[in-house]
Protein backbone atom coordinates (compact mmCIF):
# COMPACT_ATOMS: atom_id res chain seq x y z
CA UNK A 1 0.00 0.00 0.00
CA UNK A 2 1.45 3.60 -1.03
CA UNK A 3 1.53 5.94 1.76
CA UNK A 4 1.14 9.68 1.37
CA UNK A 5 2.56 12.72 2.51
CA UNK A 6 0.52 15.56 3.02
CA UNK A 7 1.99 19.28 2.05
CA UNK A 8 0.56 22.19 4.63
CA UNK A 9 -1.77 23.68 2.07
CA UNK A 10 -4.52 21.16 1.75
CA UNK A 11 -4.17 20.49 5.57
CA UNK A 12 -4.76 24.02 6.20
CA UNK A 13 -7.72 23.92 3.36
CA UNK A 14 -8.66 21.03 5.52
CA UNK A 15 -8.68 22.98 8.58
CA UNK A 16 -10.46 26.33 6.88
CA UNK A 17 -13.55 23.64 5.92
CA UNK A 18 -12.69 23.58 1.70
CA UNK A 19 -15.14 20.73 1.40
CA UNK A 20 -12.77 19.53 -1.67
CA UNK A 21 -10.23 19.20 0.76
CA UNK A 22 -11.96 17.64 3.35
CA UNK A 23 -13.51 14.68 0.66
CA UNK A 24 -9.73 14.28 -0.94
CA UNK A 25 -8.31 13.72 2.70
CA UNK A 26 -11.05 10.88 3.36
CA UNK A 27 -10.20 9.57 0.46
CA UNK A 28 -6.76 9.08 0.67
CA UNK A 29 -6.97 7.91 4.12
CA UNK A 30 -8.90 4.96 2.90
CA UNK A 31 -6.27 4.14 0.38
CA UNK A 32 -3.26 4.34 2.66
CA UNK A 33 -1.96 5.97 5.85
CA UNK A 34 -1.29 9.90 5.67
CA UNK A 35 1.77 11.68 6.95
CA UNK A 36 2.89 15.40 7.25
CA UNK A 37 6.73 16.37 7.89
CA UNK A 38 7.12 17.62 10.98
CA UNK A 39 7.71 20.91 9.01
CA UNK A 40 4.14 20.73 7.89
CA UNK A 41 3.17 20.48 11.51
CA UNK A 42 5.00 23.76 12.20
CA UNK A 43 3.65 25.36 9.12
CA UNK A 44 -0.07 24.39 10.14
CA UNK A 45 0.66 26.08 13.59
CA UNK A 46 1.95 29.05 12.85
CA UNK A 47 -0.99 29.89 10.62
CA UNK A 48 -3.19 28.54 13.40
CA UNK A 49 -6.56 30.19 14.32
CA UNK A 50 -6.99 30.55 18.13
CA UNK A 51 -10.59 29.44 17.63
CA UNK A 52 -9.28 25.87 15.48
CA UNK A 53 -6.48 24.83 18.16
CA UNK A 54 -8.52 21.74 19.42
CA UNK A 55 -9.65 21.22 15.43
CA UNK A 56 -6.17 21.69 15.08
CA UNK A 57 -4.46 19.29 17.25
CA UNK A 58 -6.97 16.78 16.67
CA UNK A 59 -6.51 16.84 12.77
CA UNK A 60 -2.66 16.04 13.09
CA UNK A 61 -2.72 13.32 15.10
CA UNK A 62 -4.18 11.50 12.58
CA UNK A 63 -0.89 11.48 10.47
CA UNK A 64 2.25 9.85 11.16
CA UNK A 65 5.24 12.88 11.57
CA UNK A 66 8.37 12.43 9.97
CA UNK A 67 10.87 13.93 11.82
CA UNK A 68 14.02 15.19 9.94
CA UNK A 69 16.35 12.75 10.24
CA UNK A 70 20.50 13.53 8.79
CA UNK A 71 19.60 11.86 5.49
CA UNK A 72 16.77 13.98 5.01
CA UNK A 73 18.73 17.46 5.89
CA UNK A 74 21.41 16.44 3.55
CA UNK A 75 18.81 15.67 0.71
CA UNK A 76 17.02 18.98 1.59
CA UNK A 77 20.22 20.72 1.52
CA UNK A 78 20.90 19.39 -1.95
CA UNK A 79 17.63 20.11 -3.56
CA UNK A 80 18.03 23.77 -2.03
CA UNK A 81 21.37 23.72 -3.84
CA UNK A 82 20.10 22.14 -7.39
CA UNK A 83 16.71 24.27 -7.25
CA UNK A 84 17.21 27.83 -5.60
CA UNK A 85 16.64 29.56 -8.92
CA UNK A 86 13.20 27.81 -9.36
CA UNK A 87 12.21 29.18 -5.98
CA UNK A 88 12.97 26.16 -3.73
CA UNK A 89 12.25 27.18 0.12
CA UNK A 90 14.13 24.85 2.84
CA UNK A 91 10.50 24.05 4.28
CA UNK A 92 9.50 22.74 0.84
CA UNK A 93 13.36 21.40 0.18
CA UNK A 94 12.59 19.63 3.77
CA UNK A 95 8.82 17.94 2.63
CA UNK A 96 10.56 16.69 -1.10
CA UNK A 97 13.42 14.87 1.17
CA UNK A 98 11.18 13.43 3.44
CA UNK A 99 8.94 12.18 1.11
CA UNK A 100 11.56 10.64 -0.85
CA UNK A 101 13.63 9.22 2.03
CA UNK A 102 10.28 7.49 2.92
CA UNK A 103 9.03 6.75 -0.25
CA UNK A 104 5.92 8.14 0.24
CA UNK A 105 3.57 10.17 -2.67
CA UNK A 106 3.72 13.89 -2.06
CA UNK A 107 0.43 15.26 -2.16
CA UNK A 108 0.71 19.09 -3.21
CA UNK A 109 -1.84 22.07 -4.11
CA UNK A 110 1.96 23.72 -5.40
CA UNK A 111 3.59 21.18 -7.95
CA UNK A 112 5.66 24.44 -8.82
CA UNK A 113 7.46 23.84 -5.47
CA UNK A 114 8.86 20.72 -5.93
CA UNK A 115 10.96 20.63 -9.44
CA UNK A 116 12.59 17.27 -8.09
CA UNK A 117 12.33 15.12 -10.99
CA UNK A 118 12.23 12.18 -8.14
CA UNK A 119 9.50 13.38 -6.04
CA UNK A 120 6.01 11.39 -7.22
CA UNK A 121 3.73 14.02 -6.64
CA UNK A 122 -0.34 13.41 -6.59
CA UNK A 123 -1.61 17.16 -7.45
CA UNK A 124 -5.22 17.62 -7.22
CA UNK A 125 -7.04 19.19 -10.65
CA UNK A 126 -7.37 22.40 -8.84
CA UNK A 127 -3.33 22.83 -8.52
CA UNK A 128 -2.52 26.61 -8.13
Amino acid sequence: MAGYLLDSGLVIRHLRGDPEAVQMLRELSRRARLGISVVTHLEVYAGMRPQQAYQTRKLLSRFVAHDVDREIAERAGEYVRRYRERGTSIPDAIVAATATRHSLTLVTLNSRHFPMPEIRLYVPAADT
